[in-house]
């Protein structure tokens, strides 16, 4: 697929979960259908099957596809040599261009926090993507690391990451995302002595 393709395809696939979101806050999940979303969005029934199976993946919408590049880069040691900084890197190359405006990513998380289908899919998906990062962590840091190690990492992290999505949503200030998880990963580490 072309990149031009892929553009079209990432913008499809961000109308139709913007749209799903927008009918979810306003009706509930159950409230709408799957013709009705097609229309909001303005695709087809058959396009919007192509995108997602259902309303729940829907209103989730793509997450992130982690470039492999970054991904063997974090594995070999990198981008910086230290595990944590690189966490951080990590998180924030996943999230470049996920962090939409911040009345939509309000939206978002409003809903999942509303409906606990939404939540289980978040949860299992979230399992999915913190085994993948544990397996870098072990594969990065050795087998003395340990499992145990890496799984409190990316929990800490993803602490970390849902504190800096609240302040970046609350700051009147609009910084940008990264200044957010520095200053939950600044307190993280104070409060953990490191």
């Amino acid at each position: 697929m072309t990149q031009s393709a892929t553009s079209r395809r990432q913008q499809t696939a961000h109308r139709i979960t913007l749209a799903a979101q927008e009918l979810t806050d306003a009706r509930g999940l159950d409230g709408f259908t799957m013709d009705e979303l097609a229309q909001a969005c303005e695709v087809s029934r058959r396009t919007l099957f192509n995108y997602y199976d259902g309303k729940v993946d829907a209103v989730l919408g793509l997450w992130p596809d982690p470039d492999e590049s970054v991904l063997a880069e974090f594995a070999a040691g990198g981008p910086a040599g230290d595990l944590v900084d690189d966490l951080r890197t990590l998180v924030l190359r996943l999230l470049d261009g996920d962090i939409s405006e911040r009345a939509s990513l309000d939206r978002g998380r409003r809903v999942l926090r509303s409906n606990p289908r939404l939540l289980s899919a978040v949860h299992t998906k979230y399992v999915e993507l913190s085994a993948q990062i544990v397996g870098l962590i072990e594969r990065r840091e050795g087998p003395t690391f340990g499992s145990v190690r890496a799984r409190i990492a990316v929990a800490i992290l993803a602490s970390i990451l849902d504190t800096a999505l609240d302040e970046y949503l609350a700051d009147p200030l609009d910084r940008p995302i990264a200044h957010h998880v520095d200053e939950a990963l600044r307190t993280a580490r104070s409060l953990l002595g490191a």
